[in-house]
């Protein structure tokens, strides 16, 4: 009986996961991919809505209890959402300084710092546009810091995330100049867009951004500023809007119709408009802006 139970205690120990929680789906996914079947991911925030206004309900703080290791966003992208469910979660191993909390904003370049932090210019992030997902190339980064983070916290498996990394790097850099050479006939595409979601992906391909529909971040469209974009739109030849699944989209309609301009859904997360893989959301990103 003692040497079936030491057993039966090898083996769960053999398939014991790390508990991976990561705020949003696309850096859930990578974590997926880099720890296979050693890991467990439960994702935060559903790609359905705003990534900046999680509710946070009783749920996430459950699976925050159990996390050996959060992946989050960072840039200031959670700082309405995700600070008061740390503080009840009541974890140590997830808390600012403990080993298990990934800043990815620490391991990507940002774009769109601001030389000046003030309300008038809307909702701005100090430290720069957090919203690097949208750029199919920041996964390399990402993959690369959750790889020597599950390391870290699962030395005896790090073979395995290393072989991982490796066979996903490899896979996706393949990927990446598939979609490059996908993407050379649409430089200098011109685009305005609701929010300033996109611009990752824009500055990547070269698209020209006219402007965005919100006047400054988080504030809705006035009258005003809403006729000034389509002259502009008008003036310049834009034909491109790329509108997300949050935001009303009423505007975006209207300024369609003055404009003779196309909206274009685009997801700003994994399984924002329903994709499954990594590929297929950046591949929907790709030919809805090159349209």
């Amino acid at each position: 009986m003692k040497k079936l139970l030491l057993i039966l205690l090898v083996a769960v120990a053999s398939f014991a996961s790390v508990n991976v929680v990561s705020t949003y789906s696309t850096m859930g996914a990578v974590a997926k991919a880099i720890g296979g079947d050693k890991v467990s991911v439960k994702v935060l925030g559903s790609s359905k809505y705003d990534p900046h206004f999680i509710v946070p309900k009783p749920s996430l703080l459950t699976k925050l209890r159990r996390a050996d290791l959060l992946i989050m966003n960072g840039a200031g992208l959670e700082l309405g959402w995700l600070p008061p469910l740390l503080r009840n979660a009541n974890n140590p191993k997830i808390q600012n300084g403990a080993k298990g909390l990934l800043d990815m904003s620490h391991y990507v370049t940002l774009v769109d710092v601001p030389k000046s932090v003030s309300r008038a210019f809307g909702d701005i992030h100090a430290q720069g546009n957090p919203h690097y997902s949208t750029d199919p190339y920041k996964v390399i980064d990402m993959a690369k810091a959750i790889a020597s983070k599950l390391k870290e916290i699962d030395p005896e498996n790090a073979n395995f995330y290393q072989q991982n990394l490796t066979n996903f790097l490899s896979d996706w850099k393949s990927y990446l100049n598939q979609l490059d050479n996908k993407m050379q006939s649409c430089r200098d595409k011109k685009v305005v867009q609701y929010h300033e979601l996109f611009n990752y992906f824009l500055y990547r391909y070269n698209f020209k951004i006219y402007g965005t529909i919100e006047p400054l971040p988080g504030i809705a469209p006035s009258s005003k500023h809403t006729l000034k974009l389509i002259n502009i739109m008008k003036e310049n030849g834009v034909k491109k809007i790329l509108q997300d699944v949050y935001h009303e989209k009423n505007t975006a309609k209207f300024i369609a119709d003055k404009t003779g301009a196309k909206v274009e859904i685009i997801p700003h997360d994994l399984g924002a408009d329903g994709s499954k893989t990594l590929k297929e959301f950046y591949n929907n990103i790709a030919s809805r802006t090159c349209q």
